[in-house]
């Protein structure tokens, strides 16, 4: 089948698209950069990316679509973003409608609760917009879902592996019930065709749990004793700024996710497993599951490389483009001999656990301050040890443009900055000799921008020689 995918290069959409590829089916999918999605070699034939913007009007699609996947939710820290989403699935559908597109399939979010937080009430509108579309819909909802990668495992995790004692406010013991990534993307693949035509169906593991008990088992896999105190009182701001302090995640994402863990997340209708004879994973599965990824280094994907997970705006090319006028700069050339891929590695390694080559101490200062003015810090990381693709989150960057074929790795920071930055790395060859250039780019907003930049000047004539010698140093050592 043709198919067509709105978020690939999200959480799920990374990991459907490549279930479906070897499937046998061709995929269209919808990206706003090039390059952003990876597809196996000897799947190429089986894959077109297709570059747009749901918040513009979508390029002509292909005619021939048999399925069209929504995977997008914005999670933007943003007053209008529920009107955001209305515009973006509004673009899907009229673009869906010019095909001969036979569903449509949207993942959503259990709704089974009086009190919904704004942004369930936001997905059931989306959901609302794709039936009144004509084309035959399939929905979805799913609460909270595991994997290595996901927001809900990668905040567990972070909690039980910081915290020996936990001061947790009444939602922790709200139910719900998990589902693995495993069993969503099986699900997604299953309920293609007619016989789940106009249906929706809630989707969630074997275990009714509250997120106490969640807390409680991912413990017990990883050997760790593990107390939790319940005080009622905490309020949900108190609650979000709790999330915000330990995890790594941004604080409207924790405002998020508290606002929907005020509710439970339990599924009321079973008839998918009628349909269906799959067994689930247990909640226990599923982190096990999810750890066994992590230690053989085969995450797929990660919340955090989600662009909506990060406030980045949605025009990702215009960032691509380095601007000139109007900026500061700091650049430095490294020459070496040597074979250039092995310095290349070292670029494609930078940042998470490798560090910043040198100068760890005074990033680490950077990523506090980061954090205390409400940004993500150094803590997000990056999925991938070794590879980087453009839309990945490698601590508080964001990456552009990753071109081993041109050896340029250029990011843009997602930092609290009083104006705009980017980093770019790029090697040049000139026969046996070869130069490192490194240049940091600065674009600030008004006079305080400015004396941002040259507050921190002293702290750069240290940071930046360091860190290209010192990926050289390590490339050849």
């Amino acid at each position: 089948m043709d198919i067509f995918i709105a978020g690939t290069t999200g959480y799920i959409g990374k990991r459907l698209m490549p279930y479906l590829l070897e499937k046998g089916h061709h995929i269209f999918a919808l990206s706003r950069g090039a390059g952003r999605t990876e597809v196996p070699p000897h799947q190429v034939n089986n894959f077109t990316e297709i570059q747009g913007d749901l918040l513009e009007c979508l390029p002509p699609l292909p005619n021939n679509i048999d399925i069209a996947y929504y995977l997008v939710h914005s999670m933007k820290d943003s007053s209008d973003f529920a009107e955001l989403e209305a515009k973006a699935a509004t673009n899907f559908v009229t673009a869906l409608k010019k095909t001969k597109a036979k569903q449509i399939i949207f993942m959503s979010g259990i709704a089974n609760e009086q009190n919904m937080s704004v942004h369930i009430q936001s997905r059931l509108h989306v959901e609302e917009l794709f039936k009144k579309s004509g084309i035959p819909t399939t929905i979805l909802r799913a609460g909270i879902v595991i994997g290595s990668g996901s927001a809900s495992f990668e905040i567990i995790r972070d909690l039980v592996e910081k915290l020996p004692i936990m001061v947790a406010p009444k939602w922790v013991l709200n139910r719900c019930q998990p589902i693995a990534i495993y069993d969503v993307i099986y699900y997604l693949s299953a309920v293609s065709g007619p016989k789940c035509y106009n249906q929706t169906f809630d989707i969630g593991g074997p275990d009714i749990l509250t997120y106490r008990d969640m807390l409680l088992i991912l413990a017990k896999v990883r050997g760790l004793k593990r107390w939790i105190i319940n005080i009622p009182f905490l309020s949900p701001r108190l609650s979000s700024y709790w999330l915000y302090l330990v995890t790594a995640t941004n604080f409207f994402l924790a405002r998020t996710l508290v606002d929907n863990l005020a509710n439970n997340f339990i599924c009321k209708d079973q008839r998918i497993q009628e349909i269906f004879s799959h067994k689930c994973l247990s909640y226990q599965e599923s982190i096990e599951r999810a750890f066994e990824k992590i230690a053989e280094n085969t995450v797929v994907s990660g919340w955090r490389d989600a662009l909506s997970a990060s406030g980045f705006k949605p025009d990702f090319n215009h960032y691509m483009q380095v601007p000139k006028e109007g900026c500061l700069f700091d650049h430095h050339s490294f020459k070496f001999t040597g074979d250039p891929q092995k310095v290349l590695e070292r670029i494609w390694s930078i940042g998470g656990k490798t560090g910043w080559y040198g100068t760890d101490p005074l990033w680490n200062i950077r990523g506090l301050i980061d954090r205390a003015l409400g940004g993500s810090g150094l803590r997000r990381g990056r999925t991938r040890t070794n590879q980087i693709l453009p839309g990945d989150a490698i601590d508080f960057w964001r990456v552009l443009v990753a071109d081993k074929s041109k050896q340029r790795l250029l990011l843009y920071a997602e930092m609290k900055l009083p104006g705009e930055a980017w980093l770019e790395f790029r090697i040049e060859s000139y026969g046996n000799n070869h130069e490192l250039h490194q240049t940091a780019t600065f674009r600030p907003k008004g006079v305080f921008g400015r004396l941002y930049w040259y507050i921190l000047l002293p702290f750069h004539k240290i940071i930046f020689p360091q860190m290209g010698k010192n990926m050289i140093k390590r490339a050849f050592s």
